[in-house]
């Protein structure tokens, strides 16, 4: 298992917890209805994304896993960075109300997705179970 990945993830789904929250309470009547979807867009996908990280981080615990690790270890990394440009710009844009935080959001975006397209090379590019079946 990759702890630092592992907890990386926790920290991350922590934090989709209470910046949800946040945005549902400390925010509403603070922020447009517009800033306060972006705010929740940013916690949903910063959830999602902790879930898929942890689930990364464990799958390079199974010894026996038919997957490259060097992919898996791409694709969590990825995922961090992702989230972070992606939820943390959408973050800073509402608390800060400034549009030029909305040019780093597709960063975070293409790093997401470069993180999925990393995890399906792990699969594709893993060893093959000795068992034979797939």
């Amino acid at each position: 298992m990759n702890r630092s990945l592992a907890l990386i993830a926790v920290v991350f789904g922590l934090a989709s917890v209470l910046l949800g929250a946040f945005g549902a309470h400390g925010l509403e009547g603070r922020v447009s209805a517009e800033r306060l979807e972006v705010w929740q867009t940013g916690a949903h996908y910063l959830g999602w994304h902790a879930t898929t990280l942890l689930v990364v981080a464990l799958l390079g615990a199974l010894p026996a896993a038919p997957l490259s690790m060097r992919w898996l270890g791409i694709a969590g990394w990825a995922f961090v960075v992702g989230c972070l440009l992606f939820s943390g710009s959408l973050f800073v844009l509402v608390l800060t109300n400034t549009a030029a935080w909305g040019a780093v959001t597709p960063l975070g975006g293409l790093a997401l997705a470069g993180g999925w397209g990393a995890l399906a090379a792990a699969v594709v590019f893993g060893r093959r179970p000795s068992s034979g079946m797939d």
